[in-house]
Protein backbone atom coordinates (compact mmCIF):
# COMPACT_ATOMS: atom_id res chain seq x y z
CA UNK A 1 0.00 0.00 0.00
CA UNK A 2 2.93 2.36 0.65
CA UNK A 3 3.69 2.33 -3.10
CA UNK A 4 0.18 3.46 -4.10
CA UNK A 5 0.79 7.28 -3.94
CA UNK A 6 3.90 6.91 -6.12
CA UNK A 7 2.01 4.65 -8.54
CA UNK A 8 -0.85 7.19 -8.77
CA UNK A 9 1.67 9.97 -9.41
CA UNK A 10 3.30 8.01 -12.24
CA UNK A 11 -0.10 7.25 -13.78
CA UNK A 12 -0.97 10.95 -13.61
CA UNK A 13 2.31 11.97 -15.26
CA UNK A 14 1.94 9.36 -18.00
CA UNK A 15 -1.66 10.41 -18.70
CA UNK A 16 -0.57 14.00 -19.21
CA UNK A 17 1.79 12.87 -21.93
CA UNK A 18 -0.78 10.54 -23.47
CA UNK A 19 -3.19 13.04 -24.98
CA UNK A 20 -4.81 13.19 -28.40
CA UNK A 21 -3.78 16.17 -30.52
CA UNK A 22 -6.73 18.49 -31.20
CA UNK A 23 -5.31 19.34 -34.63
CA UNK A 24 -4.39 16.00 -36.21
CA UNK A 25 -6.04 13.47 -33.89
CA UNK A 26 -2.81 11.53 -33.36
CA UNK A 27 -1.41 10.50 -29.99
CA UNK A 28 0.36 13.48 -28.50
CA UNK A 29 3.81 13.80 -26.97
CA UNK A 30 3.17 16.92 -24.87
CA UNK A 31 1.42 17.49 -21.52
CA UNK A 32 -1.28 19.34 -23.49
CA UNK A 33 -3.44 18.20 -26.45
CA UNK A 34 -1.18 19.44 -29.24
CA UNK A 35 1.53 17.23 -30.69
CA UNK A 36 5.01 18.62 -31.34
CA UNK A 37 4.60 18.31 -35.10
CA UNK A 38 1.39 20.31 -35.23
CA UNK A 39 2.74 22.89 -32.81
CA UNK A 40 5.80 23.37 -34.99
CA UNK A 41 3.57 23.71 -38.07
CA UNK A 42 1.48 26.52 -36.60
CA UNK A 43 1.91 29.86 -38.43
CA UNK A 44 4.46 31.31 -36.01
CA UNK A 45 5.08 35.03 -36.40
CA UNK A 46 8.62 35.67 -37.58
CA UNK A 47 9.52 39.11 -38.87
CA UNK A 48 6.94 41.53 -37.45
CA UNK A 49 6.44 45.14 -36.41
CA UNK A 50 7.63 45.76 -32.84
CA UNK A 51 4.62 48.00 -32.14
CA UNK A 52 1.60 46.39 -33.81
CA UNK A 53 2.95 42.90 -34.66
CA UNK A 54 2.01 43.26 -38.33
CA UNK A 55 3.85 40.54 -40.29
CA UNK A 56 6.62 42.14 -42.37
CA UNK A 57 8.06 40.95 -45.65
CA UNK A 58 11.10 43.23 -45.37
CA UNK A 59 13.91 43.69 -42.86
CA UNK A 60 12.68 46.43 -40.51
CA UNK A 61 11.69 46.90 -36.89
CA UNK A 62 8.45 48.75 -37.62
CA UNK A 63 5.79 48.87 -40.30
CA UNK A 64 5.36 52.06 -42.29
CA UNK A 65 2.19 53.03 -40.44
CA UNK A 66 3.78 52.79 -36.98
CA UNK A 67 6.85 54.69 -38.20
CA UNK A 68 4.63 57.63 -39.14
CA UNK A 69 2.08 57.43 -36.32
CA UNK A 70 2.96 55.08 -33.42
CA UNK A 71 -0.15 53.52 -31.82
CA UNK A 72 -1.21 54.40 -28.25
CA UNK A 73 -0.45 50.87 -27.01
CA UNK A 74 3.19 49.99 -26.25
CA UNK A 75 3.30 46.62 -28.04
CA UNK A 76 1.25 43.73 -29.36
CA UNK A 77 2.15 40.20 -28.30
CA UNK A 78 0.76 37.72 -30.85
CA UNK A 79 2.72 34.50 -31.32
CA UNK A 80 0.99 33.54 -34.60
CA UNK A 81 -0.29 34.98 -37.84
CA UNK A 82 -3.94 34.37 -38.71
CA UNK A 83 -3.45 31.50 -41.12
CA UNK A 84 -4.22 27.80 -41.48
CA UNK A 85 -4.67 25.78 -39.32
CA UNK A 86 -4.80 28.32 -36.49
CA UNK A 87 -7.59 30.31 -38.14
CA UNK A 88 -9.84 27.24 -38.15
CA UNK A 89 -9.02 26.54 -34.49
CA UNK A 90 -9.88 30.12 -33.48
CA UNK A 91 -13.16 30.02 -35.40
CA UNK A 92 -14.08 26.72 -33.73
CA UNK A 93 -13.50 28.31 -30.33
CA UNK A 94 -15.11 31.66 -31.14
CA UNK A 95 -18.15 30.73 -33.22
CA UNK A 96 -18.80 27.07 -32.36
CA UNK A 97 -18.12 27.29 -28.64
CA UNK A 98 -15.22 24.81 -28.61
CA UNK A 99 -14.01 25.75 -25.13
CA UNK A 100 -11.36 22.98 -24.86
CA UNK A 101 -9.74 24.43 -28.00
CA UNK A 102 -9.92 27.88 -26.42
CA UNK A 103 -8.19 26.64 -23.28
CA UNK A 104 -5.46 25.00 -25.36
CA UNK A 105 -4.84 28.22 -27.32
CA UNK A 106 -4.81 30.27 -24.12
CA UNK A 107 -2.33 27.85 -22.57
CA UNK A 108 0.03 28.15 -25.54
CA UNK A 109 -0.33 31.95 -25.55
CA UNK A 110 0.49 31.86 -21.84
CA UNK A 111 3.63 29.82 -22.56
CA UNK A 112 4.64 32.40 -25.18
CA UNK A 113 4.10 35.28 -22.75
CA UNK A 114 6.07 33.52 -20.01
CA UNK A 115 8.97 33.24 -22.45
CA UNK A 116 8.64 36.91 -23.36
CA UNK A 117 8.68 37.91 -19.67
CA UNK A 118 11.90 35.96 -19.27
CA UNK A 119 13.29 37.97 -22.21
CA UNK A 120 12.47 41.22 -20.42
CA UNK A 121 8.91 42.09 -21.45
CA UNK A 122 7.32 43.93 -18.48
CA UNK A 123 4.49 42.04 -16.80
CA UNK A 124 1.16 43.90 -16.67
CA UNK A 125 -0.75 44.31 -13.44
CA UNK A 126 -4.13 43.50 -14.98
CA UNK A 127 -5.55 41.72 -18.02
CA UNK A 128 -8.62 43.40 -19.53
CA UNK A 129 -10.73 41.55 -22.08
CA UNK A 130 -12.22 43.36 -25.06
CA UNK A 131 -15.88 43.74 -24.07
CA UNK A 132 -18.83 42.40 -26.02
CA UNK A 133 -22.22 44.09 -26.39
CA UNK A 134 -25.04 42.52 -24.39
CA UNK A 135 -27.04 41.47 -27.46
CA UNK A 136 -24.08 39.71 -29.09
CA UNK A 137 -23.13 38.12 -25.77
CA UNK A 138 -26.62 36.60 -25.51
CA UNK A 139 -26.38 35.32 -29.09
CA UNK A 140 -22.93 33.75 -28.68
CA UNK A 141 -23.31 32.66 -25.07
CA UNK A 142 -19.86 33.75 -23.96
CA UNK A 143 -17.20 36.40 -24.60
CA UNK A 144 -14.20 34.64 -26.14
CA UNK A 145 -11.89 37.48 -25.10
CA UNK A 146 -12.92 37.17 -21.45
CA UNK A 147 -12.52 33.38 -21.64
CA UNK A 148 -8.96 33.86 -22.92
CA UNK A 149 -8.24 36.47 -20.24
CA UNK A 150 -9.54 34.16 -17.49
CA UNK A 151 -7.39 31.25 -18.70
CA UNK A 152 -4.34 33.51 -19.01
CA UNK A 153 -5.01 34.90 -15.54
CA UNK A 154 -4.85 31.44 -14.00
CA UNK A 155 -1.68 30.51 -15.89
CA UNK A 156 0.19 33.80 -15.46
CA UNK A 157 -1.23 34.72 -12.04
CA UNK A 158 -2.27 38.16 -13.23
CA UNK A 159 -5.75 39.45 -12.27
CA UNK A 160 -8.33 39.66 -15.07
CA UNK A 161 -11.25 41.60 -13.56
CA UNK A 162 -14.38 41.18 -15.68
CA UNK A 163 -16.50 44.21 -16.47
CA UNK A 164 -13.83 46.92 -16.27
CA UNK A 165 -14.36 47.75 -19.93
CA UNK A 166 -17.89 48.24 -21.21
CA UNK A 167 -19.28 48.22 -24.75
CA UNK A 168 -21.91 50.92 -24.86
CA UNK A 169 -23.62 49.90 -28.09
CA UNK A 170 -23.99 46.90 -30.32
CA UNK A 171 -21.82 47.94 -33.26
CA UNK A 172 -22.08 46.13 -36.62
CA UNK A 173 -19.65 43.23 -37.04
CA UNK A 174 -16.07 44.33 -37.72
CA UNK A 175 -15.29 41.45 -40.06
CA UNK A 176 -14.73 42.54 -43.64
CA UNK A 177 -14.34 46.24 -42.77
CA UNK A 178 -11.22 48.27 -43.55
CA UNK A 179 -9.45 50.49 -41.00
CA UNK A 180 -11.45 53.66 -41.69
CA UNK A 181 -14.77 51.82 -41.50
CA UNK A 182 -13.71 50.07 -38.29
CA UNK A 183 -12.67 53.33 -36.66
CA UNK A 184 -16.01 54.91 -37.51
CA UNK A 185 -17.81 51.79 -36.31
CA UNK A 186 -16.14 52.02 -32.90
CA UNK A 187 -16.48 55.75 -32.26
CA UNK A 188 -17.93 56.16 -28.78
CA UNK A 189 -18.46 52.42 -28.46
CA UNK A 190 -16.44 51.84 -25.27
CA UNK A 191 -16.32 53.18 -21.72
CA UNK A 192 -14.81 52.35 -18.34
CA UNK A 193 -17.16 50.93 -15.73
CA UNK A 194 -17.55 52.71 -12.40
CA UNK A 195 -15.67 49.91 -10.64
CA UNK A 196 -12.65 49.99 -12.97
CA UNK A 197 -9.36 50.94 -11.33
CA UNK A 198 -6.69 51.64 -13.94
CA UNK A 199 -4.91 54.80 -12.79
CA UNK A 200 -1.14 54.31 -12.74
CA UNK A 201 -1.40 50.66 -13.79
CA UNK A 202 0.29 48.68 -16.54
CA UNK A 203 -2.55 46.93 -18.38
CA UNK A 204 -2.85 44.37 -21.18
CA UNK A 205 -5.90 44.22 -23.45
CA UNK A 206 -6.81 40.63 -24.37
CA UNK A 207 -8.53 39.59 -27.61
CA UNK A 208 -8.51 36.61 -29.96
CA UNK A 209 -7.35 38.21 -33.24
CA UNK A 210 -5.95 41.62 -34.14
CA UNK A 211 -6.81 42.86 -37.62
CA UNK A 212 -6.52 46.60 -38.28
CA UNK A 213 -5.88 47.45 -34.62
CA UNK A 214 -8.88 49.80 -34.46
CA UNK A 215 -10.39 48.11 -31.38
CA UNK A 216 -7.05 47.99 -29.54
CA UNK A 217 -6.38 51.63 -30.42
CA UNK A 218 -9.78 52.79 -29.16
CA UNK A 219 -9.43 50.88 -25.88
CA UNK A 220 -5.81 51.90 -25.33
CA UNK A 221 -6.71 55.58 -25.76
CA UNK A 222 -9.59 55.19 -23.33
CA UNK A 223 -7.33 53.61 -20.71
CA UNK A 224 -4.52 56.13 -21.16
CA UNK A 225 -6.99 59.00 -20.88
CA UNK A 226 -7.98 57.46 -17.54
CA UNK A 227 -4.27 57.73 -16.51
CA UNK A 228 -3.20 54.15 -17.05
CA UNK A 229 0.61 53.97 -17.04
CA UNK A 230 1.03 51.62 -20.01
CA UNK A 231 -1.20 49.52 -22.26
CA UNK A 232 -0.12 46.37 -24.15
CA UNK A 233 -2.21 44.06 -26.32
CA UNK A 234 -2.23 40.25 -26.03
CA UNK A 235 -3.91 38.18 -28.74
CA UNK A 236 -3.61 34.78 -30.35
CA UNK A 237 -2.95 35.98 -33.87
CA UNK A 238 -2.35 38.99 -36.08
CA UNK A 239 -3.67 39.17 -39.62
CA UNK A 240 -1.32 40.02 -42.46
CA UNK A 241 -3.77 42.16 -44.45
CA UNK A 242 -5.70 43.92 -41.69
CA UNK A 243 -8.99 42.34 -42.75
CA UNK A 244 -10.58 39.00 -41.86
CA UNK A 245 -13.12 37.83 -44.45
Amino acid sequence: MRCQPLRDLLVDICSKFNQTCYFCGARGDNPYPLCSGCEEDLPWARQRCLHCALPLTFDSQCCAKCEVAPPPFACVEAPWTYDFPLDAAILAFKHRGNRPMGRLLADRLGAWLTHRYQQGLPRPQQLLAVPMAAKRLRQRGFNQAQALADDLSRRLRIPAPAGSLVRLRNTPAQQGLDLVARQGNLKGAFALSAKAKVQGLHLAIVDDVMTTGATATALARLLLEADAHRVDVYCLARTASGVVA
